[in-house]
């Protein structure tokens, strides 16, 4: 039986070593969409040098990537991509834009992996590899599923993106009690917080029970009365959870509003999406502990790290996506005997990068991610 199994072994082997022999007389040509001149330069350029480290580590000479610029302009993305297809080109890694994918359904026999965390009205042709919402909503199912969370509240920002939130809602397994809506105008947005957390009424709650104690025979009652005088407000939050869809200063408006209204991270979850590690948030201690599902935060800091050493300055966020993107697309290859079309994206695999876990079906691509939480100034992983 052993023998076998060696003899199968060894002629499957034989055959991967007979695919390389075969293809090593033609180049595996990947293209590459990125801005690099105009204002992203800098953003197209770190990809560029992330790429450049994903094919020094797969070590396999026939690779051939393509660099065309996009100048962040949908119409010379369709230029650059046409270039691309007149030299043999089947796959493209990029654009990085969500506005720069509008013409590029006019070249149907190309897939576009875009690293747009984007999905609602792409074209068909485009893969978005972005770390999208429904891949985030995933991983707080599973952390309130683990808590016993029952009674969550999502906060959505009167933005642009609140399409692609809406969509995630619906299509992942999250549990929400209700949606609202804010204004990130500061000048409005204490005012709505205000209502969602039915602060004026647990306020008029605490005046009721400061006079109903005064007005009580009860025990202890000035030391009650003592202690109520210390609160904001008297009564229970309807929810035990809040997720909060922002970044940066409109996130930390939002949490300080809740902290203002008297609802705490101390008594309730507070949640977010990925928030890329943002240093600014360890500050926050008002809003701590907070929690966000995220990329692997030990290979992100090991990229930066052996990025800063070859190149002497820190990457875009995006390089790292793109890192892995290369080693995605070269094992697609490989697992589709070296042809490239729509099959690499249809059947159902999974490829395990440096951001995480890359789940591949039907033409889309979601992302199994970590959990993270901040607390006492500092990041740390749940799961």
């Amino acid at each position: 039986m052993k023998i076998f199994i060696k003899i199968i072994i060894f002629f499957f082997v034989a055959s991967l070593l007979n695919v390389e022999k075969i293809s090593a007389s033609e180049k595996i040509k990947i293209g590459l969409l990125v801005p690099l001149t105009g204002k992203d330069s800098d953003i197209g350029k770190s990809i560029i040098k992330s790429i450049r480290l994903g094919i020094n580590k797969i070590n396999n000479s026939s690779l051939e990537i393509i660099p065309k610029d996009t100048g962040s302009n949908p119409e010379k993305t369709l230029q650059s991509a046409r270039a691309l297809n007149q030299e043999g080109v089947k796959i493209i890694i990029g654009p990085v834009f969500n506005k720069n994918l509008i013409y590029l359904d006019e070249l149907k026999d190309i897939f576009f992996l875009s690293l747009t965390n984007k999905i609602i009205d792409n074209p068909k042709n485009i893969i978005s590899a972005g770390i999208n919402a429904g891949s985030q909503l995933n991983t707080i199912s599973k952390f309130q599923k683990l808590n016993k969370i029952k009674k969550t509240i999502f906060l959505i920002p009167k933005e642009n993106y609140k399409e692609e939130i809406e969509k995630a809602i619906k299509q992942s397994k999250i549990e929400i009690s209700n949606v609202y809506y804010y204004d990130t105008d500061p000048t409005k947005l204490t005012s709505q917080i205000e209502k969602i957390t039915e602060y004026s009424k647990r306020k008029k709650n605490l005046e009721n029970e400061i006079k109903r104690l005064e007005n009580s025979n009860e025990e202890n009652k000035d030391k009650k009365i003592e202690n109520m005088k210390k609160k904001d407000s008297f009564g229970k939050i309807k929810f035990d959870s809040i997720i909060i869809s922002d970044f940066d200063e409109s996130l930390k408006s939002v949490t300080t509003s809740l902290f203002y209204t008297d609802v705490s991270p101390k008594d309730i979850y507070f949640i977010t999406l990925n928030q890329w590690f943002d240093e600014s948030l360890l500050k926050e201690k008002s809003s701590q502990p907070i929690y966000f599902p995220s990329i692997n935060k030990k290979n992100y800091d090991e990229f930066i790290k052996n990025y800063y050493e070859i190149y002497n300055e820190y990457p875009n966020q995006l390089s790292f996506l793109s890192y892995d993107l290369i080693g995605l697309v070269y094992y697609l290859i490989l697992k589709n005997n070296y042809t490239i079309d729509q099959k690499m994206f249809l059947n159902k695999s999974m490829f395990k990068g440096k951001v995480g876990i890359f789940e591949i079906k039907n033409n889309k691509i979601n992302h199994i991610l970590n959990f993270y939480k901040i607390d006492d100034e500092n990041f740390k992983k749940i799961f």
